[in-house]
């Protein structure tokens, strides 16, 4: 059986073009080596799964080949990687400085990646205060953290911050169309696009997830089999119900949300889908803001379909009631007569009790 290797590590970036959703910080970063200007103490902060860890080491390699006529080393012995969340203590930062003082046997630069930097006590911050503050010629320090206010204040003013952004759900889900390409799978762009969104921002989560889907579905990825696999309410159950609602059929209601929940699902997962939704037709009734749409192509004119049904006095209570239903949810005694009275209040916006008469 050959030896399976997840995708965050077989896709993991090797040189700064293949960085997702961080150009600024890659062409920063690109430009400070070309021209000399790199900090000797470096700082790279945002949330998991966004390529900190990956840039350090990309960084850490190009330091020492633009300084070599052999480019086609990768200097490992000059990179030192330290997890600060399991070597903590003042002892393990003493001999990380001890060590910093002899210079690299080849090469220009030692290179000391630090992982998960906040996980340092506060008298190891302290011991590392001198070094990085007058590092040695041959040293530079690359620290990486998602908590960057747990670092105290003498150490940042020593580093060079750069801050990592989430990564957007277009930019996750082109990358995961070019793996599907160099892995032969056939997948639709909604299930690419379903992984990115629920991703929430960070690529390594992505990755995992497309894997766990692959397993499910196959090298075929349908925007079915995806929801399937993830837990995930199709967008088809928020079309369905909004049809309902806008035709005031209030036993029809009752009974589609019976079933999401028959499907197992969770009343505030459902509310709190649905509020999002109406934020969605909204954004999909004015071509300024059809670009605030995070979805595949083939959902999106859906939405535009449904937006000219939908009108905006019956969106903007709509979004509000749901919303307040979503707030109240977890306090609620009975949570199931909490949505079912916000659908039938959702279910009666639109309606006209005169028409009705008549």
């Amino acid at each position: 059986m050959e030896h399976f290797i997840v995708s965050a590590r077989k896709y993991r970036p090797q040189n700064f073009e293949d960085v997702v959703g961080q150009q600024a910080i890659t062409n920063t970063l690109e430009n400070a080596i070309k021209n000399n200007h790199l900090a000797q103490a470096l700082l790279f902060t945002g949330p998991r799964g966004v390529g900190k860890t990956s840039c350090a080491r990309i960084l850490a390699k190009r330091i020492n080949q633009e300084s070599s006529e052999n480019t086609d080393e990768d200097f490992a012995f000059n990179i030192f990687e330290l997890d600060a969340a399991s070597n903590n203590s003042v002892d393990d930062i003493r001999s990380l400085t001890d060590q910093v003082r002899i210079p690299p046997q080849t090469g220009k630069y030692k290179v000391y990646i630090i992982d998960e930097v906040h996980m340092l006590s506060q008298a190891a911050f302290n011991a590392f205060l001198k070094t990085l503050e007058e590092p040695p010629a041959h040293a530079i320090f690359i620290l990486a953290t998602t908590e960057k206010h747990k670092i105290i204040p003498t150490i940042l003013s020593r580093c060079q911050i750069f801050d990592f952004k989430r990564i957007g759900v277009l930019d996750a889900k082109n990358y995961l169309k070019t793996i599907c390409e160099r892995e032969n799978i056939t997948a639709e762009d909604d299930a690419l696009h379903i992984i990115a969104q629920k991703a929430d921002g960070a690529m390594r989560d992505a990755l995992s997830i497309f894997d766990r889907v692959v397993s499910f579905s196959g090298n075929n990825l349908t925007r079915e089999a995806v929801t399937q696999n993830l837990n995930v309410l199709d967008y088809e159950v928020y079309f369905n119900m909004t049809d309902l609602l806008l035709e005031n059929k209030i036993p029809e209601v009752l009974m589609a949300y019976n079933d999401v929940l028959s499907k197992g699902f969770e009343g505030q997962h459902f509310i709190s889908g649905l509020a999002s939704h109406f934020r969605d037709l909204l954004v999909a009734k004015d071509n300024a803001t059809i670009s605030l749409l995070e979805v595949g192509d083939t959902i999106k004119k859906k939405y535009l379909e449904q937006a000219v049904k939908a009108s905006m006095p019956f969106l903007l209570p709509a979004i509000d009631k749901a919303n307040d239903c979503d707030l109240k949810y977890k306090s609620s005694k009975n949570q199931r007569l909490l949505v079912e009275l916000c659908l039938m209040q959702l279910a009666s916006i639109s309606f006209d009790g005169e028409k009705k008469k008549i």
